[in-house]
């Protein structure tokens, strides 16, 4: 993991920096999705403040920073606390994804025969499926038992993106299954598991993080698509911008616009930088594409050239 870090480092070039301004931009609003309960003047559903509603799509001012809009909700702690909610189902479902689709992908290309043709099936079959319907579908059976909240929304976008980590995954198995040290350590007498664990892992999962950052950018996109339509976060467990922007659309036909400008201007940001960080990663993470940063080469000078030969 070192050298995967050191060989980003040590690019130059304008994928080092959209990989620099994509990490710029998450860290942002990961700060403001950390320190939410600071950050925000009020809580995601609080329409009251000493008993007294707040005012209804109130224009931005310097105590609405951002209006209000006409669920009697302060938009910029919306705003703030719907960055908390973007990274927790972002994060929870990749992690999810990874979990399950990597460990399958190894097994199923370093085991074949008949377990791996049916997982190709079923994965492939998956695969196939629309993102945003497979998702809606998913939101649909998971709401009755898990409810309209984070983890219901996460595990509706796991469904998306398990096929494709099984897929490179499994991929890359199968044509490291062959090589030399693996056939070395099948001569030493190591059992499966253990050449899948010690010797296969580490050198499948190289485009695992690339993958992962990728995939978030499509994520948010997908759960803003959800909230959207009304199939994602219900709006009292968790303040969600595609519902904030569902909710604003007749608002802005009527001339409103700060409750439509700002989610949507935290989504596209976000959207945005996920996505600058997943290029930029893959082109410095990959050898073939990357331009490694020359060091000066220094010479000793003369007289210390004749010193040593005295």
């Amino acid at each position: 993991m070192g050298s995967f870090f050191r060989g980003i480092w040590n690019t130059k070039g304008q994928a080092r920096w959209i990989l620099l301004v994509g990490v710029v931009i998450t860290l942002v609003f990961i700060v403001f999705a950390v320190l939410a309960p600071w950050v925000a003047p009020y809580d995601f559903n609080q329409t009251k403040l000493d008993g007294a509603k707040l005012p209804k799509l109130a224009p931005p001012s310097g105590t609405y920073w951002f209006g209000t809009n006409d669920q009697f909700y302060d938009i910029y702690s919306r705003v703030v606390w719907g960055a908390r909610t973007a990274l927790e189902v972002i994060v929870l479902s990749l992690v999810i994804s990874i979990v399950i689709g990597v460990p399958l992908g190894i097994a199923s290309g370093f085991i074949g025969g008949w377990f791996d043709r049916i997982l190709v099936f079923v994965n492939d079959a998956i695969y196939s499926l629309p993102s945003l319907l497979l998702a809606i579908v998913f939101s649909f059976l998971l709401r009755g038992p898990l409810g309209g909240g984070v983890t219901a929304a996460a595990l509706s976008i796991t469904a998306v993106y398990i096929p494709q980590y099984f897929r490179v995954v499994r991929n890359t198995t199968v044509s490291a299954r062959e090589a030399t040290y693996v056939e070395a350590a099948r001569a030493l007498g190591a059992k499966p598991f253990t050449i899948m664990r010690k010797y296969l892992f580490g050198n499948v999962v190289q485009s695992v993080p690339v993958l992962g950052t990728l995939n978030a950018a499509d994520a948010l996109g997908t759960l803003a698509a959800l909230g959207f339509l009304g199939f994602g976060i219900q709006p009292n467990e968790a303040s969600e911008w595609g519902y904030d922007l569902s909710r604003a659309l007749d608002d802005a036909q009527a001339g409103t616009w700060w409750p439509t400008l700002f989610p949507g201007l935290a989504l596209i940001l976000l959207i945005t930088a996920l996505t600058l960080v997943g290029e930029g990663l893959n082109e410095t993470a990959n050898p073939a594409l990357r331009r490694r940063r020359l060091r000066p080469v220094v010479f000793p000078r003369r007289e210390q050239d004749e010193e040593r030969t005295r």
